[in-house]
């Protein structure tokens, strides 16, 4: 749908496709799910922050209340961030472009 789309456009829509295989019938996930989905889709942004007490409150979230699932648009708030906390991230812009 995207084949001429942006590559930040293509970027979402991949993670609407990614969330979408893992999620269930209803379109969640678990909160297990969730934190197997990040560990190993996500694992290069979540490298290194195993330390970081922000890090440690969402994973410690996901381990508690497993009936609770988690949406859409929970799961990009999480994404989000642990994207921004992320040492990856600052490596990323940190590297030089040229355009």
């Amino acid at each position: 749908a995207l084949g001429q789309g942006s590559e930040l456009e293509k970027a979402f829509a991949t993670v609407a496709l990614v969330y979408k295989n893992y999620a269930d019938p209803e379109g969640k996930l678990s909160r297990a799910e969730t934190k197997s989905l990040l560990q190993t889709q996500f694992w290069r942004f979540i490298q290194g922050q195993e330390n970081k007490p922000k890090y440690q409150e969402i994973i410690s979230d996901l381990n508690k209340e497993q009936e609770d699932k988690i949406d859409f648009e929970d799961f990009m708030m999480t994404l989000v961030i642990l994207t921004l906390m992320s040492d990856l991230l600052q490596e990323i812009k940190d590297m030089k472009t040229t355009k």
